[in-house]
């Protein structure tokens, strides 16, 4: 059963809520190597079904000779 908030204040018992209210933060994983080994994890972290290819950026240069970082951003529930 679903409560008309708009009706006024409801009291709410801990544990009865209909949707848990979690606490999530902010993660950034960081991939350093050669543009070939870079690729070759992320296609083994999305074998393991970790994350999508398309969710890491484009490879950046980092201004070291032959290295690129990738940089892939997720929330994770943290309580």
């Amino acid at each position: 059963m679903f409560l008309d908030k708009t009706q006024g204040a409801v009291a709410s018992t801990p544990g009865t809520d209909l949707l848990p209210d979690h606490q999530y933060e902010t993660v950034r994983h960081l991939l350093f190597g050669s543009l070939t080994g870079v690729r070759l994890t992320i296609q083994d972290l999305h074998s393991k079904h970790y994350a999508e290819p398309n969710d890491w950026s484009q490879p950046i240069p980092t201004g070291r000779p032959h290295e690129v970082m990738a940089i892939l951003t997720r929330r994770v529930q943290v309580d």
